[in-house]
C-alpha cells in the first residue's frame, strides 16, 4: 500500500516521498482496520517535517494528524463499530490503511462529507478545549479571533457563535475576509487595509473583547493585548509569526488573563476528555453549526504540496488531502 514518508528532515516539498510500505495487518483484539479517505494536515505537520515541534517523530515518519474514512475490516472484541461505518479519528495520516482501537474512534453522520470530517479533531478539538475548558465563554460575551480564516480561526468562529458569543474576527486580503463572513463572524477586518485595526475591535465591542483567540501570535499578539476588556482571557493557541514577548505590567493594569492552551498535553492528563469534546462537536455538526472551512482539496499525487503549501501559508481554512 501508499504512504507519503520524511525520511529525513526539512521542507515537505523536498523531503517528502510517496513510497509503498507493507500492507496492514488484521486488526488486533479490540481493533478495527480504517481505510483512510481524508486527512487533514495542521502546522505541526510542517513543524515536524523540518524537526522544529516540540516532540520530534521517528523517521520514517508520515504526516497528517487527523482523518477520516471507512471501517474496512473488525478484529475480536469489537462492540460499538462494523465493516462500512464511516469515522474520524486522530492519527491515521498519509497512508492507506491502518489499524485504531475501536476506542480512538468517532462515527460521523452519514451527511457529513470526508473531507470535512478530516478538518474536526485537531482544530475543533483545541478550539473546544480554548473556549470551554480554558477561557469559559459565556452566552453574550465578545470573541476576537485572529488568523480568523484559518483552520483554527474558521473553527473558533463557528464555536464561538454556537457559544453565544459575538465573534469579531481579522483576516487578511478579500477572499479570507469574505470567508469569515460566511462562517458568521459578526463583524470582519482586514488587516491588509486597517494594519492598526486596534481603535475598530474597540469601537466594535465597546471598549474591549472578553476572549480573544489567538494563533497567529508575533506583533498581532500585541495587538491584541491592547483590545482585552477588563477580566478578559487571551487565550494562546499558537505562534505562526513568532513568539511575542508580553508586558507583566500590561497585564496588570488591564486586568486580563493570559491562558495557555496546551490541549495535547491535556488530553494525556484528561483522556477522557477527548471523547467529551469530540461527541459536544459532532452534535453540532448535525444541527449545522459545525461545517469546516475546506481549501480546494488536494489530491494523494500532492500530498508534499498541501503540506509546504500550508507552510508557506497560501491557503486557508483547513488543508485536506483525499487519500482513497
Amino acid at each position: 500500500m501508499r504512504a507519503w514518508q520524511l525520511h529525513e528532515l526539512g521542507d515537505p516539498i523536498e523531503k517528502l516521498e510517496l513510497t509503498e510500505v507493507p500492507d496492514t495487518p488484521k486488526p488486533d483484539v479490540g481493533q478495527v482496520t480504517v481505510s483512510v479517505k481524508a486527512v487533514g494536515i495542521s502546522f505541526p505537520d510542517v513543524l515536524q517535517c523540518r524537526g522544529e515541534y516540540q516532540i520530534k517523530p521517528p523517521l520514517p515518519w508520515t504526516p497528517g494528524g487527523e482523518s477520516a474514512g471507512i471501517v474496512s475490516a473488525v478484529g475480536q472484541d469489537v462492540t460499538t463499530l462494523e465493516v462500512g461505518d464511516k469515522v474520524m479519528m486522530l492519527g491515521g495520516g498519509l497512508i492507506d490503511q491502518v489499524n485504531v482501537h475501536e476506542m480512538g474512534l468517532w462515527k460521523i453522520p452519514e451527511s457529513f462529507a470526508m473531507e470535512k470530517a478530516a478538518a474536526v479533531p485537531v482544530n475543533y478539538g483545541t478550539t473546544w478545549f480554548a473556549l470551554h475548558d480554558r477561557a469559559r465563554i459565556a452566552d453574550g460575551e465578545t470573541l476576537l479571533v485572529t488568523g480568523a480564516a484559518g483552520g483554527t480561526g474558521s473553527a473558533a468562529i463557528q464555536l464561538g457563535k454556537a457559544a453565544g458569543a459575538k465573534v469579531i474576527a481579522v483576516a487578511g486580503g478579500e477572499e479570507k475576509v469574505e470567508q469569515a463572513k460566511v462562517l458568521g463572524a459578526d463583524h470582519v477586518i482586514d488587516h491588509q487595509k486597517n494594519s492598526n485595526w486596534v481603535d475598530e475591535v474597540r469601537d466594535v465591542s465597546n471598549g474591549g473583547v472578553d476572549v480573544a483567540y489567538d494563533p497567529v501570535g508575533g506583533e498581532t499578539t500585541h495587538h491584541v493585548r491592547r483590545c482585552m476588556a477588563w477580566n478578559g482571557r487571551l487565550l494562546i493557541i499558537g505562534f505562526v509569526a513568532g513568539i511575542p514577548e508580553l508586558p507583566a505590567n500590561h497585564i496588570l493594569l488591564k486586568n486580563y488573563s493570559v491562558v495557555g492552551v496546551h490541549w495535547g498535553a491535556s488530553l494525556g492528563r484528561n483522556p477522557q476528555s477527548l471523547n467529551e469534546q469530540m461527541q459536544a462537536v459532532l452534535q453540532l455538526a448535525e444541527t449545522g453549526d459545525v461545517d469546516p472551512l475546506i481549501y480546494p482539496v488536494y489530491e494523494y499525487q500532492s500530498g508534499a504540496q498541501a503540506v509546504q503549501d500550508l507552510a508557506d501559508r497560501k491557503t486557508w481554512g483547513k488543508v485536506v488531502v483525499r487519500v482513497g
